[in-house]
C-alpha cells in the first residue's frame, strides 16, 4: 500500500519495476488505479514465481547489493530487513543469522521493501513522519499457525510508538510494513508544518464496505514552525501538600524533561482549597514525568492524556543595555521577549529593579532592530 501510495504521488513507476527486476527475486510488478470506498487510488500488484521460498537475511542483503539500486535506495532496504530479522530473532528465541524469512522473505515481500526504499529515494523525501497505526484486531493464519494481531514480530517492532485498533477484523499492519514505519520513520505523532506538494494513495486488497482501505502519503517542504508534536499533558489535583513542596516538585519536572509545568489554585468537593499541578511532557517522557510526580507530591493518582503542541521558529539575538549584555528571543512572527534570566542576573548584581532591566532591553532591541 506504501508503494502505490508513493507511486501515486509522483514516484516513476517504470523505475520502481526495473529496480525490482534487477533484485532477480523471481518477482514482477505492475500498478494499477483503482477506487476504495470511492477514493481513486493506486494498486501496486506483486506477481511472484513461488512464495515458499524461505531465505536467510544474508541472502537476502547480497541480492540487494547485486541489484541496481542507489545507495540510499540500497541501504533502506537492508536496514528494513536488518530490523525485521532483529524482531523475528527475539520473537522465535534464535540468532539474526539462523532466522529463517517465510512470508516476509518471500518474493513478493522482498519487493515490497525495496519498492518502499526506491519510490522514496526517487520522490527525495528525507525525513518521514508517521501517523499512529491502525493495527487491526482478530488473528492472521502464518506459517507459525494462527496467530493474534498484531503478529507477535508487529507488535515487538512498534514497541514504543502509538497504536490503536478501529475497524475490520483483519489485520491491517504486517511485519513487513512495521518493519518500514520502526526503521524509517523519524518520529510518530502528528502531522509536521510544512507545504503540501503532493498527495498519494495506496490501496490494499480488501474493499471494505464502511473503511476506505488505503494508505495515504502527504509530501511537503518544511514551514518556518520549529514544532510540532504530539505531548501528553499530566495532571494531579493536591490538596495536603507544603506550597514549597508542589514549587520544588516543579522545578524537578522540567529537570527531568517536562516542556511546560504549571500550578494552578482550585476548589475540590466539600470546599477544599486544592492545587491543579499540570506537566506538559513528550510521550518519550510520560512515564518518568508520572513517577516523578508520585515520588516527588502526596497524589495518589494522576491523569494523562493526549495533546498537540505547535511552536513557531525563534532566533536570539543578542543587545546591550547601561548594565550589561540581554539575549532577546525572537519569533517567525516578530514577536520579542528578553530571557528572563539574563534580566534577572543583571537585576540582582546591579541594584536595578528587575522591571527597569526588561524595559532597558526592550527598547535596546526596538533601537537595534530599526
Amino acid at each position: 500500500m506504501l508503494v502505490g501510495a508513493l507511486a501515486d504521488a509522483g514516484a516513476d513507476q517504470a523505475a520502481i519495476a526495473d529496480a525490482v527486476a534487477s533484485l532477480d527475486a523471481g518477482a514482477s510488478v505492475s500498478f494499477e488505479k483503482v477506487k476504495r470506498c470511492g477514493i481513486g487510488a493506486t494498486k501496486y500488484r506483486v506477481a511472484v514465481q513461488e512464495t515458499k521460498a524461505h531465505r536467510h537475511l544474508s541472502h537476502i542483503v547480497k541480492m540487494i547489493e547485486k541489484a541496481a539500486l542507489t545507495e540510499p535506495a540500497r541501504r533502506n532496504a537492508i536496514a528494513i530487513f536488518r530490523k525485521l530479522g532483529e524482531a523475528e530473532a527475539a520473537v522465535h528465541q534464535v540468532p539474526i543469522e539462523k532466522v529463517h524469512f517465510h512470508e516476509v522473505g518471500a518474493a513478493d515481500s522482498i519487493a515490497d521493501i525495496v519498492g518502499v526504499a526506491v519510490a522514496l529515494d526517487l520522490l527525495e523525501v528525507e525525513t518521514v513522519v508517521c501517523s499512529p497505526l491502525n493495527v487491526g484486531s482478530g488473528t492472521v493464519k502464518t506459517e507459525h499457525g494462527i496467530l493474534p494481531v498484531p503478529a507477535p514480530a508487529t507488535a515487538r517492532l512498534l514497541a514504543g510508538a502509538p497504536i490503536y485498533s478501529r475497524g475490520p477484523a483483519i489485520e491491517l499492519v504486517t511485519p513487513t510494513g512495521a518493519a518500514v514505519a520502526a526503521t524509517l520513520a523519524a518520529r510518530f505523532g502528528v502531522l509536521p508544518p510544512m507545504k503540501v506538494t503532493a498527495i498519494g494513495y495506496g490501496a490494499g486488497d480488501h474493499d471494505f464496505p464502511e473503511h476506505a482501505n488505503v494508505f495515504r502519503v502527504i509530501l511537503g517542504e518544511p514551514t518556518g514552525a520549529d514544532e510540532a508534536l504530539s505531548v501528553s499533558v499530566i495532571e494531579a489535583n493536591i490538596d495536603d501538600l507544603n506550597p514549597q513542596v508542589l514549587a520544588y516538585a516543579s522545578e524537578r519536572l522540567l529537570e527531568f524533561g517536562a516542556l511546560d509545568v504549571s500550578l494552578q489554585p482550585i476548589q475540590m468537593k466539600k470546599g477544599r482549597a486544592a492545587t491543579l499541578l499540570r506537566a506538559v511532557a513528550k510521550p518519550e517522557h510520560r512515564e518518568a514525568i508520572v513517577q516523578l510526580i508520585f515520588s516527588e507530591t502526596s497524589t495518589l493518582g494522576v491523569r494523562v492524556y493526549p495533546a498537540e503542541r505547535r511552536v513557531q521558529a525563534r532566533t536570539f539575538t543578542e543587545v546591550d543595555t547601561p548594565h550589561g549584555k540581554v539575549r532577546i528571543k525572537v519569533s517567525s512572527e516578530g514577536s520579542y521577549a528578553p530571557e528572563y534570566e539574563d534580566c534577572r542576573k543583571l537585576a540582582a548584581s546591579s541594584g536595578v529593579a528587575l522591571k527597569h532591566i526588561i524595559a532597558e532591553a526592550n527598547f535596546a532591541y526596538l533601537k537595534q532592530s530599526r
